[in-house]
C-alpha cells in the first residue's frame, strides 16, 4: 500500500510539477475560463428557475476556448485543435446572435 501511495505520488509530482510551463499555465487559465462559463449558467439559471444562458457564458467560452486552442496548438494536439478551433466558432457565431437579436429589440 505504501509503495502504491509512493507511485501515485511520483505520478502526479511529474505530471503537475515537474512538466509545470509557461504553456501549461496559459492552458490552466484556459481551462479556468472555460469552466466559469458553466458556472454562470447555473447560477443564472437557479436565479431564473429555468434554463438561461446568459451573454457571460459566451464571453467566458470565447476567452477559454481560444486559450485552449491556442494551448493546443502548442502542444500539437491534433484533436484539441479541432475541437477548440470549431468550438471557437460556434461561441463567436452565438455571441453574433444575442447581439442581432438586442440590435432588432431596440429598434
Amino acid at each position: 500500500m505504501v509503495d502504491l501511495s509512493r507511485e501515485f505520488g511520483t505520478y502526479f509530482h511529474n505530471v503537475f510539477i515537474a512538466k509545470l510551463s509557461w504553456a501549461m499555465v496559459i492552458g490552466f487559465l484556459g481551462q479556468a475560463l472555460f469552466t466559469m462559463r458553466f458556472v454562470v449558467q447555473w447560477i443564472a439559471t437557479e436565479r431564473a428557475k429555468k434554463s438561461v444562458i446568459p451573454v457571460a457564458f459566451w464571453f467566458f467560452s470565447i476567452g477559454g476556448g481560444l486559450l485552449l486552442f491556442g494551448y493546443s496548438l502548442y502542444i500539437a494536439d491534433p484533436v484539441f485543435i479541432l475541437g477548440q478551433g470549431f468550438g471557437v466558432f460556434v461561441y463567436l457565431r452565438n455571441l453574433y446572435f444575442v447581439f442581432r437579436e438586442k440590435k432588432a429589440a431596440v429598434v
